[in-house]
């Protein structure tokens, strides 16, 4: 029988013998990367919940794993509906049919938006779902099934993309390097083996490396400091921009512009872990159990799209986004329970200003519904 222990001790094996490969050290955003995404054994590779409101459930009256966090579609489908409303009209302004979700979850997103699109007698020809997890995407199809003639699951991309682009809490699911500054001296820090359980299981320690890497900005202060950059997130949204020929992309998560990001005070860093909706500093322990995130520095995403042409539609706080869309008009109708779910997504302390939503146009620019009011672009 696979058990989480089984998994972590085969995952760390396998990261072991990277390491050893690697003489002896590889940077965390490798480590990251294997922790999160090895086929069968990573975070995002193997059978666990993942997405939901509880840390456990019953089964049989026995309390067994449940999910590790939520995500906005878990909390209340007025997040999908109401985010449809954006997405009806950058479809209608673009001229495109389809929609593309990267990193789909449970499903729950897709669900919502196609829900929405046909009560408003404007249902979606097809709708692309690109997600790495075989165990998600299986969760996927049976939340899906009745829209099954829509979805599709691809792999890879083409090489003319045309359509509304989603991501939901993708970017901070993206490996980044981590960069040190000890007594003055920038460095990587790297992952090296430190001594094996009792079982024989490797264990894995932080080690630092000289390096050339800076921060796009200049920390002010003697102080030492962690933090992290984001090479493989921008390549994404270049990746994107090179291929989407008309259309748009919006992208939500947490995080800060550059400049806060890499505020003096910030001298932690900002990776962390989640399991069981508990919130951890150490992705060394657990590997393949937890799930390992960065806050996503979105002055270093919106000029990865102006590199390759993509412009921005707006900035601005998910709170402010979602209000723009409508979403008070959903809470009205909706029932006290499903008003007070919907709270969390723009209170200031829940999700309402940590996420934020950054909004790209291919083509000729226009006014984007969730921008209307309180955009932020100039903070970039």
């Amino acid at each position: 029988m696979t058990t989480p222990h089984s998994l972590t001790s085969e995952l760390a094996h396998h990261i072991g013998r990277t390491i050893f490969d690697a003489d002896g050290w590889i940077g965390f955003d490798v480590f990251m990367d294997q922790a999160l995404y090895t086929p069968g054994l990573g975070y995002y590779a193997h059978g666990s919940a993942k997405f939901g409101a509880l840390p456990y459930t019953e089964q049989n009256g026995v309390r067994a794993a449940g999910s590790d966090f939520v995500t906005s579609p878990e909390i209340t489908p007025l997040f999908g509906w109401t985010l449809a409303q954006q997405v009806a009209q950058a479809l209608q302004v673009t001229g495109t049919h389809d929609i593309w979700e990267f990193g789909a979850g449970s499903g729950a997103l897709a669900l919502q938006i196609l829900q929405a699109l046909q009560a408003q007698g404007a249902p979606l020809p097809r709708y692309t779902i690109v997600d790495i997890s075989s165990s998600l995407r299986a969760r996927q199809q049976t939340t899906l099934a009745p829209f099954s003639e829509q979805l599709r699951w691809v792999d890879a991309l083409p090489d003319d993309l045309q359509g509304v682009v989603l991501g939901n809490e993708v970017l901070d699911a993206m490996p980044v390097k981590l960069l040190a500054r000890v007594q003055g001296a920038w460095c990587e820090r790297g992952v090296v083996l430190g001594a094996s359980d009792p079982d024989g299981t490797p264990s894995f320690a932080w080690a630092d490396r000289p390096t050339a890497l800076r921060p796009p900005l200049a920390i002010d202060g003697p102080q030492d400091y962690v933090t992290e950059i984001h090479p493989q997130g921008e390549s994404f949204v270049r990746t994107l921009g090179h291929k989407l020929s008309r259309g748009a992309m919006f992208l939500i998560d947490y995080g800060f512009p550059e400049a806060e990001y890499y505020h003096p005070q910030r001298h932690m860093g900002t990776v962390m872990c989640h399991q069981a909706h508990q919130v951890d500093d150490d992705p060394l322990a657990r590997v393949g159990q937890k799930d390992i995130t960065a806050h996503v520095n979105f002055t270093g995403v919106a000029l990865a799209g102006n590199e390759v042409g993509l412009g921005v539609l707006g900035y601005c706080n998910q709170g402010r986004f979602l209000m723009n869309c409508g979403l008070l008009k959903h809470m009205e109708a909706a029932d006290l329970p499903t008003r007070v779910m919907a709270q969390k997504l723009i209170m200031e302390h829940e999700m309402g200003e940590l996420f934020k939503v950054i909004g790209f146009y291919k083509g000729a620019p226009w006014q984007a519904l969730g921008f209307e009011s309180g955009d932020k672009t100039h903070t970039l």
